[in-house]
């Protein structure tokens, strides 16, 4: 592994064919947001649509109020995930899904973030994201053992739910307006598509 003996504060200062872990992570200061995937740095899209902000909003509306007084905490972007890859060497995956669920609050002792897998990803597709969120976070989050992970299509309005059975996520029937969300995981949850996309 690489070492990084003090901060980074600018983008251009890391070696983009290096291999780094979340200790590294830790020291870069710069403004650009990155995700690391195996060790390799990911840069993250611009800053993301007013689209896909009212999306996150609705959703994390609705989830809080779902959650408030339940055992498990549900939280937002930017927020670190640290994922434990079986394929990868330990600390250097790091991602910032759009939302996620964590009802193991163990995972969240260190305050930086969640170490380990969350229950439920939820990643919001945009331009420039599309392939990353469907092939690379989809096998990331199947091999951490995520164990539901929706993808949000704000184009056609529709929710993707997989669930994770025998280590394989398996894909339900996609969920369109007028439709009602019901999670594999939880399933006294319950939400419509339309509240979903209000306001998009």
């Amino acid at each position: 592994m690489e070492e990084v003996n003090e901060s980074i504060l600018e983008y251009a200062q890391l070696d983009l064919d290096g291999t780094y872990t979340y200790t590294d992570y830790l020291r870069w200061q710069f403004k650009e947001r990155v995700e690391l995937i195996k060790g390799k740095i990911r840069k993250m899209s611009p800053t993301p649509s007013i689209l896909h902000q009212k999306i996150s909003y609705n959703i994390t509306g609705i989830l809080y109020n779902i959650f408030k007084n339940q055992p498990c905490q549900c939280f937002a972007a930017p927020f670190d995930v640290r994922l434990p890859i079986p394929s990868a060497q330990k600390d250097t995956t790091v991602v910032q899904p759009d939302l996620c669920i964590i009802c193991d609050l163990s995972k969240l002792n260190d305050l930086r973030g969640c170490n380990g897998a969350p229950d439920l990803i939820i990643e919001i597709l945009s331009p420039g994201n599309t392939k990353h969120e469907i092939n690379t976070k989809f096998s990331l989050y199947e091999e951490s053992g995520v164990k539901e992970y929706w993808l949000v299509e704000h184009n056609d309005k529709a929710i993707f739910i997989y669930t994770l059975i025998n280590e394989k996520y398996i894909g339900l029937q996609p969920l369109t307006e007028g439709q009602i969300i019901t999670s594999p995981l939880f399933p006294e949850m319950k939400i419509a598509v339309d509240d979903v996309f209000e306001g998009v």
